[in-house]
Protein backbone atom coordinates (compact mmCIF):
# COMPACT_ATOMS: atom_id res chain seq x y z
CA UNK A 1 0.00 0.00 0.00
CA UNK A 2 3.25 2.55 0.04
CA UNK A 3 2.21 4.65 2.93
CA UNK A 4 2.57 4.70 6.46
CA UNK A 5 -0.04 3.23 8.52
CA UNK A 6 -1.84 3.97 11.74
CA UNK A 7 -4.08 0.58 12.03
CA UNK A 8 -2.19 -2.33 13.26
CA UNK A 9 -5.06 -4.69 13.75
CA UNK A 10 -7.55 -4.52 16.12
CA UNK A 11 -6.73 -5.98 19.51
CA UNK A 12 -7.32 -9.09 22.09
CA UNK A 13 -8.23 -6.36 24.35
CA UNK A 14 -11.06 -5.52 22.62
CA UNK A 15 -12.36 -8.43 21.63
CA UNK A 16 -12.12 -9.46 25.80
CA UNK A 17 -14.21 -6.35 26.48
CA UNK A 18 -17.02 -7.21 23.92
CA UNK A 19 -16.95 -10.60 25.79
CA UNK A 20 -16.94 -9.12 29.03
CA UNK A 21 -19.59 -6.14 27.75
CA UNK A 22 -22.12 -9.41 26.54
CA UNK A 23 -22.25 -10.68 29.88
CA UNK A 24 -22.32 -7.88 31.99
CA UNK A 25 -24.51 -5.68 29.56
CA UNK A 26 -25.50 -2.53 31.43
CA UNK A 27 -24.85 1.12 30.85
CA UNK A 28 -23.57 1.62 34.29
CA UNK A 29 -20.76 -1.77 33.92
CA UNK A 30 -19.78 0.06 30.48
CA UNK A 31 -19.24 3.32 32.14
CA UNK A 32 -17.08 2.10 34.63
CA UNK A 33 -14.91 0.15 31.92
CA UNK A 34 -15.49 2.87 29.39
CA UNK A 35 -11.51 3.77 29.63
CA UNK A 36 -11.02 0.40 28.17
CA UNK A 37 -13.50 0.75 25.79
CA UNK A 38 -11.70 3.80 24.47
CA UNK A 39 -8.19 2.47 24.55
CA UNK A 40 -9.11 -1.09 22.98
CA UNK A 41 -11.56 -0.23 20.46
CA UNK A 42 -12.27 3.11 20.10
CA UNK A 43 -8.69 4.07 18.98
CA UNK A 44 -8.05 1.17 16.65
CA UNK A 45 -11.10 1.67 14.89
CA UNK A 46 -10.50 5.17 14.09
CA UNK A 47 -7.16 4.24 12.82
CA UNK A 48 -9.05 1.50 11.17
CA UNK A 49 -11.65 3.68 9.94
CA UNK A 50 -8.64 5.86 8.37
CA UNK A 51 -6.58 3.59 6.46
CA UNK A 52 -9.84 1.70 4.70
CA UNK A 53 -10.97 4.41 3.96
CA UNK A 54 -7.97 6.00 1.98
CA UNK A 55 -7.61 2.61 0.81
CA UNK A 56 -11.06 2.20 -0.47
CA UNK A 57 -10.32 5.59 -2.46
CA UNK A 58 -8.98 3.44 -4.79
CA UNK A 59 -12.51 1.88 -6.08
CA UNK A 60 -14.85 5.02 -4.96
CA UNK A 61 -12.55 8.09 -4.60
CA UNK A 62 -15.59 9.86 -3.06
CA UNK A 63 -16.36 7.20 -0.33
CA UNK A 64 -17.30 8.18 3.12
CA UNK A 65 -14.95 7.28 5.78
CA UNK A 66 -15.66 9.18 9.12
CA UNK A 67 -13.55 8.06 12.12
CA UNK A 68 -15.69 9.01 14.24
CA UNK A 69 -19.35 7.50 16.62
CA UNK A 70 -22.43 7.97 14.76
CA UNK A 71 -20.04 8.84 11.52
CA UNK A 72 -18.49 5.37 10.04
CA UNK A 73 -18.27 3.76 13.48
CA UNK A 74 -21.87 2.76 15.05
CA UNK A 75 -23.03 3.77 18.21
CA UNK A 76 -22.99 1.15 20.84
CA UNK A 77 -25.96 2.54 22.70
CA UNK A 78 -28.79 0.15 21.39
CA UNK A 79 -31.99 2.04 20.05
CA UNK A 80 -34.33 -0.31 21.76
CA UNK A 81 -37.19 1.67 20.23
CA UNK A 82 -36.66 0.43 17.12
CA UNK A 83 -35.00 -3.46 17.98
CA UNK A 84 -36.10 -6.53 18.78
CA UNK A 85 -32.87 -6.94 21.20
CA UNK A 86 -33.51 -4.71 24.12
CA UNK A 87 -30.49 -5.26 25.92
CA UNK A 88 -28.76 -2.11 26.39
CA UNK A 89 -25.68 -2.11 25.14
CA UNK A 90 -24.36 -3.66 21.53
CA UNK A 91 -21.72 -6.27 21.83
CA UNK A 92 -20.46 -6.44 18.76
CA UNK A 93 -18.76 -2.90 16.31
CA UNK A 94 -20.00 -2.11 13.29
CA UNK A 95 -17.88 0.26 10.69
CA UNK A 96 -19.50 1.28 7.21
CA UNK A 97 -18.30 3.09 4.50
CA UNK A 98 -20.49 4.51 2.23
CA UNK A 99 -20.84 6.52 -1.33
CA UNK A 100 -22.90 9.29 -1.93
CA UNK A 101 -25.35 11.71 -0.26
CA UNK A 102 -28.32 9.60 0.94
CA UNK A 103 -28.76 8.16 4.31
CA UNK A 104 -25.60 6.36 5.12
CA UNK A 105 -27.88 2.89 5.75
CA UNK A 106 -29.72 3.38 2.49
CA UNK A 107 -26.21 4.16 0.91
CA UNK A 108 -24.31 1.50 -0.77
CA UNK A 109 -21.21 0.49 1.30
CA UNK A 110 -18.35 -1.27 2.77
CA UNK A 111 -19.00 -3.02 5.85
CA UNK A 112 -17.54 -5.19 8.64
CA UNK A 113 -18.95 -5.64 12.15
CA UNK A 114 -17.23 -7.72 14.64
CA UNK A 115 -17.70 -9.39 18.31
CA UNK A 116 -15.69 -11.85 20.27
CA UNK A 117 -15.83 -15.11 17.90
CA UNK A 118 -16.12 -13.72 14.44
CA UNK A 119 -16.26 -10.79 11.86
CA UNK A 120 -18.87 -10.20 8.89
CA UNK A 121 -17.27 -8.39 5.91
CA UNK A 122 -19.90 -7.20 3.17
CA UNK A 123 -20.52 -4.52 0.62
CA UNK A 124 -24.01 -3.49 -0.82
CA UNK A 125 -27.00 -2.48 1.16
CA UNK A 126 -28.55 -4.56 3.67
CA UNK A 127 -32.05 -3.66 4.22
CA UNK A 128 -33.76 -1.66 1.80
CA UNK A 129 -36.51 1.15 3.30
CA UNK A 130 -39.87 1.32 1.87
CA UNK A 131 -38.74 4.28 -0.71
CA UNK A 132 -35.84 2.47 -1.36
CA UNK A 133 -37.13 -0.99 -1.71
CA UNK A 134 -39.23 1.04 -4.38
CA UNK A 135 -36.69 2.02 -6.19
CA UNK A 136 -34.71 -1.36 -6.56
CA UNK A 137 -38.44 -2.94 -7.81
CA UNK A 138 -38.73 -0.01 -10.88
CA UNK A 139 -34.54 -0.49 -11.86
CA UNK A 140 -34.82 -4.35 -11.87
CA UNK A 141 -37.75 -4.03 -14.55
CA UNK A 142 -35.16 -2.85 -16.90
CA UNK A 143 -33.58 -6.00 -18.62
CA UNK A 144 -29.95 -4.56 -18.90
CA UNK A 145 -30.43 -3.82 -15.03
CA UNK A 146 -31.45 -7.51 -13.57
CA UNK A 147 -29.26 -9.71 -15.99
CA UNK A 148 -26.19 -7.48 -15.25
CA UNK A 149 -27.18 -7.91 -11.06
CA UNK A 150 -28.34 -11.60 -12.06
CA UNK A 151 -24.50 -12.17 -13.95
CA UNK A 152 -22.83 -10.32 -11.01
CA UNK A 153 -24.63 -12.87 -8.06
CA UNK A 154 -23.73 -15.63 -9.96
CA UNK A 155 -20.27 -14.14 -9.82
CA UNK A 156 -20.20 -13.72 -6.30
CA UNK A 157 -21.38 -16.93 -5.59
CA UNK A 158 -18.81 -18.94 -7.72
CA UNK A 159 -15.98 -16.98 -5.71
CA UNK A 160 -17.83 -18.56 -2.44
CA UNK A 161 -19.56 -15.06 -1.12
CA UNK A 162 -22.61 -15.52 0.29
CA UNK A 163 -26.19 -13.48 -0.64
CA UNK A 164 -29.54 -12.79 1.69
CA UNK A 165 -32.22 -14.93 1.54
CA UNK A 166 -34.93 -13.28 -0.01
CA UNK A 167 -37.13 -11.39 2.27
CA UNK A 168 -40.48 -11.85 0.61
CA UNK A 169 -42.13 -15.93 -0.46
CA UNK A 170 -43.81 -14.31 -3.32
CA UNK A 171 -43.07 -12.45 -6.75
CA UNK A 172 -44.55 -9.01 -6.31
CA UNK A 173 -46.96 -7.29 -8.57
CA UNK A 174 -46.13 -6.46 -11.35
CA UNK A 175 -43.48 -8.90 -12.33
CA UNK A 176 -43.80 -11.91 -14.81
CA UNK A 177 -42.94 -14.96 -11.92
CA UNK A 178 -42.09 -16.95 -15.05
CA UNK A 179 -39.63 -14.53 -15.72
CA UNK A 180 -35.88 -16.47 -15.27
CA UNK A 181 -34.88 -13.46 -13.01
CA UNK A 182 -38.04 -13.10 -10.87
CA UNK A 183 -36.51 -14.40 -8.05
CA UNK A 184 -34.49 -10.92 -7.68
CA UNK A 185 -37.98 -8.78 -6.79
CA UNK A 186 -38.44 -11.26 -3.64
CA UNK A 187 -35.28 -9.42 -2.21
CA UNK A 188 -35.69 -6.88 0.70
CA UNK A 189 -31.98 -5.79 0.61
CA UNK A 190 -28.98 -6.39 -1.92
CA UNK A 191 -25.95 -7.65 -0.69
CA UNK A 192 -22.59 -9.79 -0.82
CA UNK A 193 -20.85 -11.14 2.41
CA UNK A 194 -18.32 -13.31 3.92
CA UNK A 195 -17.87 -14.62 7.37
CA UNK A 196 -14.44 -14.92 9.34
CA UNK A 197 -13.77 -16.44 13.00
CA UNK A 198 -11.61 -14.48 14.80
CA UNK A 199 -8.19 -15.42 13.39
CA UNK A 200 -4.73 -13.85 13.67
CA UNK A 201 -5.09 -11.68 10.85
CA UNK A 202 -7.53 -9.89 12.43
CA UNK A 203 -4.87 -8.67 15.19
CA UNK A 204 -2.21 -7.59 12.00
CA UNK A 205 -1.97 -4.96 9.60
CA UNK A 206 -2.92 -7.64 6.92
CA UNK A 207 -6.28 -7.46 7.93
CA UNK A 208 -6.55 -4.23 5.69
CA UNK A 209 -5.66 -6.06 2.66
CA UNK A 210 -7.39 -9.20 2.87
CA UNK A 211 -10.70 -6.80 3.26
CA UNK A 212 -9.73 -4.90 0.54
CA UNK A 213 -9.27 -8.20 -1.87
CA UNK A 214 -12.92 -9.34 -0.52
CA UNK A 215 -14.16 -5.59 -1.41
CA UNK A 216 -12.41 -5.64 -4.72
CA UNK A 217 -14.45 -8.90 -5.57
CA UNK A 218 -17.13 -6.87 -4.34
CA UNK A 219 -16.83 -4.03 -6.15
CA UNK A 220 -19.28 -4.18 -9.34
CA UNK A 221 -22.21 -4.84 -6.54
CA UNK A 222 -21.34 -2.54 -4.65
CA UNK A 223 -21.54 -0.01 -7.49
CA UNK A 224 -24.64 -1.46 -9.14
CA UNK A 225 -26.40 -0.60 -5.99
CA UNK A 226 -25.17 2.54 -5.84
CA UNK A 227 -26.22 3.09 -9.43
CA UNK A 228 -29.74 1.45 -8.64
CA UNK A 229 -29.94 4.33 -5.79
CA UNK A 230 -29.34 7.32 -7.80
CA UNK A 231 -30.57 6.11 -11.34
CA UNK A 232 -34.01 6.68 -10.53
CA UNK A 233 -33.52 9.91 -9.61
CA UNK A 234 -31.88 11.14 -12.88
CA UNK A 235 -35.41 10.18 -14.42
CA UNK A 236 -37.12 12.37 -11.60
CA UNK A 237 -40.02 9.74 -10.38
CA UNK A 238 -41.67 11.25 -7.82
CA UNK A 239 -42.20 10.34 -4.45
CA UNK A 240 -38.85 8.79 -4.52
CA UNK A 241 -37.11 9.87 -1.39
CA UNK A 242 -34.49 8.79 1.29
Amino acid sequence: MGEIMEFNGFTKEGVEFLKELKNNNSKEWFLNHRYIWERAILEPNKAFIKDMGETLQILVPTINALPKVGGSLFRIYRDTRFSKDKTTMKSKIGLLFWQGNSHRMQSSSFYIHYDEKEYFVAAGIRNFKPPLLKVYREYIKDERNKEALHVELEKLKDLGYLLPEPKYKRVPKGFDKDDKYSYLSRFGAMYAYKVFSIDDIFFTQELLDRLFRIYSDMFELQKWVYEMQIGLNRKNLPNITF
